[in-house]
């Protein structure tokens, strides 16, 4: 049975950062986390599940906007590596959702993505939206919040920012905690988009394989066939490019940036396993940095017990799979994503192991499928892309980039669609 896996990158890479940095330096450098990182409370009143010590579910979400969190603008220079506009674009929608479910035995864990235009309940209805995109709960709440406190002169601007953005998590939180069933969340990890950016420069150059050479003039995109080495500004326009604007290049879809953005994982985990990259001061001093600054935790997160944790966890490996979609639609003028929450409920159950043990027909229980049907991608003021990846690679030809090398290695596996699994122990090759 195939599953879909679908790891967007953003603020799953400070997750992986925390996963993997298991160095003695890094374990020293962690503790200062908290004398700057952002942190607040959450509760969820209608979560069914008391919680349990031996098992972890962490919320990952990544954002869309381009400042940090202390709401402050990024340096010139990076907003030109993230082809994205500048602090003025974007806003407060949790573009990336992903539950983390370790359980505890620390096997077997899975990563539950949440496509971010899906149609959804906004729990506590902020300014009067009871429905919307799943990922607008932030934003608007937020905004709400930020409305009753613009005349209490009691708190500072960057209070009322503060408590604006605490707001805008809790609603985030409690609306997918309900859209899954109302599951148990135990942690949260929220990431900016610039603190990709920062996490790329501080271990660069990352090794990616591509099937085909490709350029985009949106994303800045320029690659050649095969293996080759990006520094920061070249994996910002990998991991974001979703189309090909060359004259022959392949036929990229939103789906296809999702697969990216796993195999850039895949080739970040792998340098921040190297132990040269985890005893060098600089680099190390530069990934807690950027925790500091566009990392925000609940209050309970605790860094170094959670580094135990995880680590026991990816000794074994993580799946990460995407909740399946009915169709798309418009509503309100809004492209948006139906679903049956009646199967959001029964997969999420399933893959967090509080399903029904199946029976001796399979009929209970049985393992969650996702559909054929592509998650929705971007819908903005770019052109939109086909709606189906191609299905093989072919030679490149015309285009320039990083220089690939000329034979892939005996390590690399070509990945030639969207849905095909990344196996653990390779260097995926993918379109």
């Amino acid at each position: 049975m195939s599953r879909r896996k679908r790891l967007l990158v953003t603020v799953s890479v400070a997750l992986t950062v925390l996963i993997v940095a298991a160095g003695a330096a890094a374990a020293l450098l962690l503790r200062s986390i908290d004398a700057g990182i952002v942190r607040s409370d959450f509760a969820l009143p209608h979560a069914t599940k008391k919680p349990d010590p031996g098992e972890q579910n962490v919320l990952i979400m990544g954002m869309d906007t381009r400042v940090d969190q202390q709401g402050k603008p990024l340096p010139k220079q990076v907003y030109e590596a993230l082809h994205a506009g500048t602090e003025d674009d974007g806003g407060y929608n949790a573009n990336v959702l992903m539950l983390v479910h370790i359980p505890k035995d620390r096997k077997q864990s899975v990563g539950i993505s949440i496509p971010r235009d899906d149609y959804a309940e906004i729990v506590g209805a902020p300014l009067g939206v009871t429905h919307s995109k799943i990922k607008e709960a932030y934003g608007l709440a937020m905004q709400q919040r930020m409305n009753e406190l613009q005349d209490d002169s009691s708190l500072t601007p960057d209070e009322r920012y503060q408590q604006a953005r605490a707001a805008g998590r809790q609603a985030q939180i409690e609306t997918v905690s309900h859209f899954l069933g109302d599951v148990r969340i135990d942690h949260f990890v929220e990431m900016t988009m610039g603190g990709f950016y920062y996490v790329s420069e501080a271990v660069a150059p990352i090794t990616v394989c591509l099937n085909r050479a490709t350029e985009d003039s949106y994303s800045g995109a320029h690659f050649a066939a095969g293996e080759q080495q990006l520094d920061a500004r070249q994996a910002m326009s990998f991991v974001r490019q979703r189309r090909d604007t060359g004259v022959d290049g392949p036929e990229l879809t939103d789906l296809d940036r999702a697969r990216r953005q796993q195999a850039f994982l895949v080739a970040l985990a792998d340098k921040l396993k190297d132990q040269s990259t985890l005893t060098n001061p600089k680099t190390v001093a530069e990934l807690v940095g950027v925790t500091q600054s566009h990392v925000a935790l609940d209050t309970g997160f605790d860094v170094l017990g959670f580094l135990d944790i995880a680590r026991d966890a990816a000794r074994n490996g993580v799946e990460f799979v995407t909740l399946p979609i009915v169709e798309f639609s418009t509503i309100d003028g809004a492209a948006v994503n139906i679903v049956d929450l009646e199967e959001i409920h029964r997969v999420t159950a399933a893959l967090l192991g509080t399903a029904p043990k199946a029976g001796a027909d399979g009929s209970a229980g049985a393992s969650p499928k996702t559909p054929a049907d592509p998650v929705a991608g971007d819908r903005g003021a770019e052109p939109s892309a086909s709606p189906e990846a191609p299905s093989a690679p072919h030679a490149a030809g015309g285009s320039t980039g990083p220089a690939p090398s000329e034979k892939p290695s005996s390590g690399t596996t070509a990945v030639d669609s969207w849905d095909q699994p990344i196996r653990p122990g390779t260097r995926p090759c993918v379109n």
